[in-house]
């Protein structure tokens, strides 16, 4: 069931800061990544978010305890200092760098000061790749005449700076790359303690 990624979610459990209590998952669908992160840290309280109502219905089979809220999670609001960590797995590669700056901001009020974002997803290898990911989406849109404000699942990850950027623009104190598995990158970001 895990296949390419087995490596990726259990590294994404071993990041876990010991001290979270309240974890928030954004795009969680099934829960692969907090079947690992459950197994080994049982007591956190964690809400999951994503779009699709039959995911998070298996989800809630599986770990009953989690909360789930079917949303949008660029629209849906997180609250402020609310969670000690917010997570998310192979989910944020679709959005442009403006949708980027926004969530992250939101990501950042969202936690608690010392809080940690460990974000897992496809970078892209290099500043060409990202332009012509955005080229051929821009290209789609206007082909089947789809609006901006619709969602298109079509994979357009940013490079590796561009990212490290965006969430250093939206306030972390610290970002930095831990690890790379079959292209899944994964990104702790931190919220300066108060």
């Amino acid at each position: 069931m895990l296949g390419n990624w087995a490596e990726a979610y259990q590294r994404m459990a071993d990041y876990i800061p010991k001290v979270s209590q309240t974890v928030l998952d954004l795009g969680c669908g099934t829960g692969l990544e907090l079947d690992m992160i459950l197994k080994k840290y049982p007591h956190l309280q964690v809400t999951g978010i994503d779009l699709s109502e039959g995911m998070l219905h298996r989800l809630q089979q599986k770990h009953p305890s989690v909360r789930t809220v079917c949303a949008d999670y660029l629209r849906h609001p997180f609250g402020n200092e609310e969670y000690d960590l917010v997570i998310s797995f192979e989910s944020l590669h679709h959005f442009t760098p403006k949708q980027k700056e926004e969530l992250y901001a939101k990501i950042y009020r969202s936690l608690k000061p010392g809080g940690s974002f460990i974000e897992t997803d496809y970078i892209a290898c290099c500043e060409e790749e990202e332009a012509l990911l955005f080229r051929t989406l821009s290209r789609k849109r206007a082909m089947e005449q789809i609006p901006m404000e619709r969602f298109v699942h079509f994979d357009t990850p940013l490079t590796l700076e561009h990212e490290m950027s965006i969430l250093k623009n939206s306030g972390f104190s610290s970002v930095e790359p831990v690890c790379c598995v079959n292209g899944a990158c994964t990104i702790i970001s931190k919220k300066m303690s108060a």
